[in-house]
């Protein structure tokens, strides 16, 4: 290599080759080496940002996959929850009491009088299986009852349901004309206490997709004479006070 840094000054790289001195390029050599480093890094940076875009993808399709599995899941089980509507709904602010009775017209005088005295009450429905339909007296008669005892400014509206044949199970039927999601069913020969009912329906309204209801039967053991015995209604109800279930 020449000596002394004079424009006239060349480079030898040992093979042979001499090239003219040159400051421009002695300079951009280093910025060379470095617009490599930064070309470099600006490659890795964009691969680390295509893997990042990558991965993300690839994790909301998983969610997504999950998401699908897990709406397929309840179907394939055999559930069918529906969400529960607000214990606020109107539908929800009183219930139906729906009375099952057989030719004890007396019995269910009482039962609607009492039951349209109750608060809560929205709407009695008879179940009626007689051969022949209700008398109008007795519609009037009943109407006349509801309209008296009823403490609410809102009456309870009265309907018979009628049925062709006489089944216990006609009480379980579709019901026309329903407008409340709590329905109290109940036998004409029993009187549920207005509190202890409401109590019921406030016990409902914590859980309204389950049942709550009343333990008119039960068993023990009477221990003097070694056996079980079955008590059913009104022995029931007198010995203990407002059983309340919810199952």
């Amino acid at each position: 290599m020449a000596a002394g840094g004079s424009p006239d000054a060349a480079l030898n790289f040992g093979d042979g080759a001499v090239l003219p001195y040159s400051p421009a390029k002695v300079k951009a050599a280093p910025r060379g080496r470095t617009s490599s480093w930064s070309s470099l890094l600006l490659l890795l940076l964009g691969r680390t940002r295509k893997l990042a875009k990558v991965r993300l993808l690839l994790a909301a399709g998983v969610l997504l996959v999950l998401v699908l599995l897990a709406s397929q899941v309840g179907p394939l089980m055999g559930w069918n929850h529906q969400p529960s509507l607000s214990a606020s709904s109107p539908s929800r602010d009183g219930y139906m009491v729906l009375i099952n009775t057989w030719r004890r017209n007396s019995l269910l005088k009482k039962a609607v009088a009492h039951y349209a005295s109750c608060p809560k009450t929205d709407a009695i429905h008879v179940v009626w299986s007689e051969n022949d339909p209700p008398p109008e007296s007795l519609k009037t008669y009943l109407r006349n009852i509801i309209m008296s005892r009823s403490r609410n400014s809102h009456k309870p509206k009265l309907q018979f349901d009628l049925n062709e044949e006489d089944n216990l199970n006609n009480r379980f039927k579709p019901i026309n004309g329903l407008t409340n999601d709590a329905i109290f069913s109940v036998d004409d020969d029993l009187l549920v206490p207005c509190s202890t009912l409401e109590f019921a329906f406030t016990v409902w309204q914590t859980t309204p997709d389950t049942m709550v209801g009343f333990v008119p039967r039960m068993h023990w053991l009477d221990e003097q004479v070694s056996r079980l015995l079955f008590r059913v209604l009104h022995f029931v109800y007198n010995h203990l006070e407002d059983q309340v279930v919810d199952f």
